[in-house]
């Protein structure tokens, strides 16, 4: 009990001349809140409300969203507004539309999905088969880019 007794003299503090183990929380009563102004309230501008969120805040994209997808088909959709992404195989069009709007902060027209089967492979005498996928293909509105796939 060496060793567990070391840790709670840690702990103990002296309260009033008493020792006392664990934590000692103090608390304060809550000050109030000075009132405002009937003049002030007039003075504060309000924030006019935006579409958008901050791209920082991305909540559980990083769930539906694996990677953008780097091909030759997918550098030419890019001209059209289309980028292609790699998708969990469970997310559906609603999910990924709002994944990508929180990720990349920008405007989603359409979405479209491709369920990509996988390949049958062989390493030497044993024949596998890779994983089934989810493509989506995402349309954005004319004038917004994902800067992500500019220097791919």
């Amino acid at each position: 009990m060496g060793l567990l007794d070391r840790f709670r003299k840690s702990r103990e503090k002296e309260v009033g001349g008493k020792k006392v183990a664990g934590k000692i929380i103090k608390r304060e009563k809550k000050s109030e809140k000075p009132k405002e102004k009937k003049g002030e309230a007039e003075k504060k501008e309000a924030k006019p409300k935006t579409f958008r969120k901050e791209a920082a805040d991305t909540g559980l994209a990083y769930r539906h969203l694996f990677k953008p997808m780097v091909s030759e088909k997918a550098s030419i959709l890019t001209s059209e507004g289309k980028y292609v992404f790699v998708v969990n195989p469970k997310a559906n069009k609603i999910e990924i539309k709002k994944a990508i709007q929180n990720v990349f902060n920008v405007k989603v027209i359409d979405v479209n999905i491709v369920n990509m089967r996988g390949k049958n492979v062989r390493f030497g005498r044993v024949w596998g088969r890779t994983k089934d996928w989810k493509k989506a293909i995402v349309t954005l509105e004319p004038g917004e880019k994902i800067e992500l796939y500019e220097g791919v």
